[in-house]
């Protein structure tokens, strides 16, 4: 079996990925990629902790978790189309909603 430190290292890992993704890149479509992968991050702790204490608590709220991110790349993915078909780009710096 594969010691909990290999999965926690990989989540921090993938974390780690994530955040740098986030505030380095200034692409809508790329951030949005970079919160699923922390979620991905923190969804294989989880999991990994579940499996090593042998209860089913943590992968259902993974369930969860990614019902709920299903959700939200529905919901973000139409906002980012809705905002391309107004302001022609992708770009965090060039795009403000308040103004039209």
């Amino acid at each position: 079996m594969v010691p909990l430190s290999y999965y926690l290292a990989l989540s921090g890992i993938l974390f780690a990925c994530g955040v740098t993704g986030f505030l380095i890149k200034r692409n809508i479509i790329t951030i949005f990629m970079s919160i699923e992968l922390m979620l991905n991050g923190v969804n294989l702790s989880f999991v990994a902790f579940a499996a090593q204490w042998g209860t089913l608590k943590g992968q259902i709220f993974v369930f969860f978790v990614m019902v709920v991110a299903a959700a939200e790349a529905a919901v973000g993915l139409a906002i980012i189309i809705a905002v391309y078909r107004t302001r022609e780009t992708l770009n965090v710096d060039r795009v403000n909603l308040l103004k039209l």
